[in-house]
């Protein structure tokens, strides 16, 4: 297994990182979580965009075009050989001095990473999985915009770790406000009263880019949606739960906070755009040519 390290593709034991990079030590920089299936990467160019708009508002300056970054997902996929892979791009200030400066930082370090992923167990997404309300709110966007994908997910593991001590595999995070942000690596949907309904990205949702897809499905089959402020009510009382994440898919929700939701089942809806879903994935990105090297 090669992974891309700037601009070089060494084997995946060989990688390294500086111990003074600034993304080690202050968690500086941004990522992409990016997949792979049956040879085409899923919506390559939505990525690339978020990825430079998230350095941008960091005053991080990638050290190539999006052209060239895409060729390189595109080579580091095809060398990994797989028709379904898990892209971790990672762009970190770069090694410097100690200091929270980034002025230290000379050059920014770019890593490519192609590999498997799976988040949840097969019959999460048959049977449906239960979530839990933690303590820890979601970091507020005068903090930091949720909509910059950093490498700092400290808020996210602690809020993970609450739910895990709850005996639950995932959280519902909410913000200062008390209302519903998101989950710790995917975003949240409901179906209330024949509406589709998602946090907003004003309450601290990130702005996914399978939520975007599963919104965009949606308007396709004629359901309308609202991108607003939802409570803990709003869950409670919903007809549908389910999760959305580039990892996870869409991943039905069937008990909140040990109240069950709508039947207690995966719902039809939720069903129905789980399949339009997968049949997206598979046409809308950047077929690659899989080779190994």
């Amino acid at each position: 297994m090669q992974v891309y390290v700037n601009g070089q593709f060494v084997s995946a034991a060989d990688a390294s990182v500086s111990v003074f990079d600034h993304g080690f030590l202050y968690g500086d920089g941004v990522f992409e979580g990016i997949r792979v299936y049956d040879g085409t990467i899923f919506r390559l160019r939505q990525h690339l965009e978020r990825l430079y708009q998230s350095a941008q508002c960091l005053m991080l300056t990638i050290p190539m075009t999006p052209e060239a970054m895409g060729d390189a997902i595109v080579e580091t996929v095809r060398r990994r050989a797989l028709p379904s892979q898990y892209i971790r791009v990672v762009v970190s200030r770069g090694a410097g001095d100690l200091g929270l400066d980034p002025r230290l930082c000379p050059t920014p370090s770019v890593i490519i990473i192609a590999d498997t992923i799976a988040l949840y167990p097969a019959p999460f997404y048959t049977d449906g999985l239960a979530l839990v309300t933690v303590a820890t709110r979601r970091s507020p966007s005068w903090v930091l915009d949720p909509r910059i994908k950093s490498l700092n997910y400290l808020n996210n593991i602690m809020a993970k770790i609450e739910a895990q001590q709850a005996g639950a595999v995932e959280a519902v995070m909410l913000n200062a406000e008390g209302y519903v942000a998101e989950c710790t690596a995917d975003n949240l949907f409901v179906m209330r009263q024949g509406r589709l309904a998602t946090p907003c990205v004003a309450a601290g949702a990130l702005q996914g880019v399978t939520r975007d897809s599963v919104l965009e499905i949606a308007a396709q089959v004629g359901l309308e949606t609202d991108e607003t402020f939802l409570t803990r009510y709003d869950l409670y009382t919903a007809e549908e739960c389910f999760m959305t994440g580039t990892g996870a898919e869409i991943v039905p929700v069937v008990r909140i906070d040990g109240r069950q939701i709508g039947a207690g089942t995966p719902g039809p809806v939720t069903a129905r755009l789980r399949a339009a879903f997968v049949d997206l994935c598979r046409a809308d990105g950047v077929q690659v040519g899989l080779q190994p090297v």
